[in-house]
């Protein structure tokens, strides 16, 4: 028997003597038998002096039956107990804030000047295969999916099936949403989706790898409406600001970060992002709940199935020695 196996309720097993209490403790059922009636009975009773009696029998059942219906009896018990099997405990994860990632797909990140696996690649296919394991660790939180250029979109809005965000971002490509970068627009998008939700804990994460290049909407001013909101914004800068092809602007994704109480980073590589996002699983870890969810797998239909097949071949065998019986009586 596994280690695993128990009864949820192990007390019903007092229950098993109770049909021999049943049998030792009440009275037998007599069967009335059937009499002859004939002509002059009272007067033979009277010339022998003797006193009729009721006729009456009990039947007398073999040691089979007893077995077959105590088997029945207890395979029912059994089923009572529940018996099931119990998993390790696991703790419940609880979806504790909603995490935006608003990632820069302008004509920029198009540029191969890094590699994955040894290979040239684009910053956007790049940073999409790293992020994807980032996604897929996001456990607790409720993501969302965002992508900006001369316009900012929802791509994915805050879901707990981190399959989909995965799948909304593999899907996206560079261009899709305009040639230019306007962080602004990004933050304030952002914003209005954090809005529409009830969770209080908000964390925006935005990769970008230019310089602001909107008019309407100033990057400071949106940072500020976020930090009235109580939302921390992680920016990440691509590309090394060093490199004349660079249009980096570090100084304004610092402030953004500053403003609402969260990090700057600068990823000139691929392994350069990938230890940002292990800095970020230290900074918003993954939460849980304290209590544990154990997993049960219930077994008590197997003794249910065994006493209910145990009970139709037991009734199919008596009705057959009753045809049989019959058959002969002829």
């Amino acid at each position: 028997m596994p280690d695993n196996f128990q009864f949820a309720y192990p007390l019903v097993v007092l229950l098993l003597p109770l049909p021999l209490l049943v049998y030792w403790l009440l009275p037998a059922i007599k069967n009335k038998s059937s009499a002859l009636r004939y002509p002059y009975f009272k007067r033979a009773v009277a010339v022998t002096a003797q006193k009729p009696k009721t006729a009456s029998y009990v039947k007398k059942r073999g040691i089979i039956p007893w077995v077959v219906m105590y088997s029945i009896w207890a395979l029912l018990l059994v089923a009572l107990a529940s018996p099931e099997l119990v998993g390790k405990p696991e703790k419940k994860i609880k979806t504790s804030r909603n995490f935006l990632i608003a990632a820069d797909i302008s004509f920029s990140m198009a540029n191969t000047d890094w590699t994955i696996d040894g290979k040239r690649a684009s910053r956007w296919d790049a940073v999409k295969d790293i992020m994807k394991d980032f996604v897929k660790e996001r456990k607790s939180d409720r993501l969302g999916l965002l992508f900006f250029g001369s316009n900012a979109y929802v791509q994915a809005p805050f879901t707990s099936d981190l399959n989909t965000v995965s799948t909304m971002l593999d899907e996206a490509d560079v261009g899709m949403a305009g040639q230019m970068t306007n962080i602004g627009k990004a933050i304030v998008k952002g914003m209005d989706l954090f809005q529409r939700d009830t969770i209080p804990h908000k964390v925006m994460l935005i990769l970008t790898d230019g310089v602001d290049s909107g008019m309407e909407i100033l990057p400071l001013d949106a940072a500020n409406l976020a930090k009235k909101d109580s939302t921390v914004i992680y920016t990440i800068g691509i590309g090394d600001p060093d490199n004349s092809d660079s249009d980096l602007d570090e100084r304004t994704l610092q402030d953004i970060s500053e403003m609402t109480n969260g990090a700057y980073f600068r990823a000139k590589d691929a392994k350069a992002l990938q230890e940002i996002y292990k800095t970020l699983d230290t900074l918003e870890p993954i939460e849980y709940e304290e209590e544990s969810y154990t997993p049960k797998t219930l077994l008590y239909y197997i003794p249910l199935g065994f006493a209910l097949a145990l009970g139709i071949i037991a009734m199919a065998i008596n009705n057959l020695i009753l045809i049989v019986k019959r058959f002969k009586n002829r």
